[in-house]
C-alpha cells in the first residue's frame, strides 16, 4: 500500500507494525532522554556555544582569556562555565589564583563538529 503525506501529515491511517517494533527497540527509556534533553538544553545557549569554539581551538584557557575574547565581564563567563560544569562539558584547575578551564573530554569535540557539520552541510 501506498502512504502519501502532504502538509506534515500522512492522507490516510496506516500503520506499519514492522518498522513500529524495530523502532521501538531503539527507544531511549526517559531517564536517558530527559538527560539528553538537558543536554541540548545546555548547548542552546550561544554564548556557551562560543565558550566551548574556543576551548575546541585552545586545549586550555583561563577564565580572564575567555572574558577578554568573548568581550564579557569574568563573572558572566564564570556563570556559563558553571553552567558547562554542571553538564560535565568543560572541567577546570586552579593555578593559585587563576582558574584554568578545558573541554571534559573528546566527546565534547565530538558535538561541536557533529553540530557545524550538519548545519554547514548543503
Amino acid at each position: 500500500m501506498t502512504e502519501t503525506c502532504t502538509n506534515d501529515m500522512c492522507e490516510i491511517h496506516h500503520t506499519h507494525p514492522g518498522l513500529v517494533r524495530d523502532a521501538c527497540l531503539h527507544e531511549l527509556d526517559d531517564d536517558t532522554s530527559l538527560r539528553l534533553a538537558e543536554l541540548f538544553k545546555v548547548l542552546g545557549d550561544r554564548t556557551r556555544i562560543k565558550l566551548l569554539s574556543l576551548l575546541v581551538a585552545e586545549d586550555e584557557l583561563c577564565v580572564c582569556d575567555i572574558a577578554d575574547a568573548l568581550h564579557m565581564q569574568q563573572s558572566a563567563i564564570s556563570h556559563q562555565l558553571r553552567v558547562l560544569r554542571n553538564a560535565r562539558l568543560v572541567k577546570f584547575r586552579k593555578d593559585g589564583k587563576e582558574a584554568f578551564y578545558s573541554l571534559d573530554d573528546d566527546h565534547v569535540i565530538k558535538l561541536m563538529e557533529q553540530g557545524l557539520e550538519h548545519i554547514l552541510h548543503g
